[in-house]
């Protein structure tokens, strides 16, 4: 773990649980895609900065996931870099506890204010292109989270953030986390026609044909909207559609899984319903999903 591997004249990533680009920009200077999940993380990197005699000048966050931004603290105040978010990723990394907010739909309770959820605030600004490196471009990503951006470098270098996941991740998890499903969908059709000389995933193998996994990820998503749908047949609340989705797949229930996973099937439920293929009653104080037919 926190290889750096090489795959690109001036581009590396570095191995870890969300890899971390490397761009090089010169003999010296370089920037970060992401940062990793905390200031560990962040020391681990500037460990293999300073081993190659480099000098951080900017880190891109793809977007503002604890796991993609908890290192920028740390690297900020070692180094002085300046930190770019694109859109609404930039204000949730400036002010983190909008994440556990965002997910639990409220205040969010102590277990859900930890750093798997809530990484440390950082100074960050918004991503635009003109702040890019000369050589490099955005990849909008919207549908995992809400702005979510990856990178194409100068080698032809694809950072993807986390717009799919390995088959390995879906198989544990199943249900990976969606912001907005509609959007998602279209993006991931997108990466599936993308070329490019190496993607390199965030949470999956680096590739030089991500075709086959964007469209694993694809079925995925449609495989859960028929679960759902299927759930749904006659009336019945939020809590128990998670709770089947729950035992149907096997997850292990806890305070962040209520949160990430809930988050998703809400997220799923506005989508089938906005698409016509779910309805909404509300009855003795409930409100209850309903399938169509």
């Amino acid at each position: 773990m926190y290889e750096l591997h090489q795959v690109g004249a001036n581009s590396y990533y570095v191995q870890s649980p969300a890899k971390i680009g490397i761009v090089k920009l010169n003999h010296t200077e370089v920037c970060l895609i992401d940062s990793g999940s905390d200031k560990d993380a962040g020391r681990k990197v500037r460990q293999i900065l300073d081993a190659n005699e480099w000098r951080l000048t900017a880190i891109f966050n793809t977007h503002s996931n604890a796991d993609h931004i908890g290192g920028n603290k740390y690297l900020q105040s070692k180094t002085g870099c300046r930190i770019y978010a694109p859109g609404i990723e930039c204000d949730f990394t400036n002010h983190t506890i909008l994440e556990p907010s965002f997910l639990y739909g409220g205040f969010p309770p102590t277990d859900l204010r930890r750093k798997f959820l809530m990484a440390q605030e950082s100074s960050a600004e918004y991503l635009t292109e003109a702040v890019l490196p000369k050589g490099m471009s955005v990849i909008p990503l919207p549908g995992h989270f809400f702005d979510m951006a990856g990178f194409r470098d100068m080698d032809d270098v694809v950072y993807l953030a986390d717009c799919l996941s390995s088959k390995e991740t879906l198989e544990k998890y199943q249900i990976g986390f969606i912001y907005d499903v509609s959007s998602y969908l279209e993006t991931l059709e997108m990466v599936k026609n993308l070329k490019a000389k190496i993607f390199v995933p965030a949470h999956a193998e680096a590739t030089d044909n991500i075709a086959p996994l964007a469209q694993t990820n694809i079925d995925k998503v449609h495989e859960i909207a028929d679960r759902i749908l299927g759930i749904c047949e006659n009336p019945i609340n939020f809590e128990t559609v998670l709770q089947q989705l729950f035992n149907h797949y096997g997850l292990e229930m806890n305070f962040e899984q209520y949160a990430l996973v809930g988050s998703t099937v809400r997220s799923y439920l506005s989508w089938l319903k906005d698409s016509g293929r779910m309805a909404v009653i509300f009855h003795s104080g409930q409100l209850l999903w309903k399938t169509i037919r």
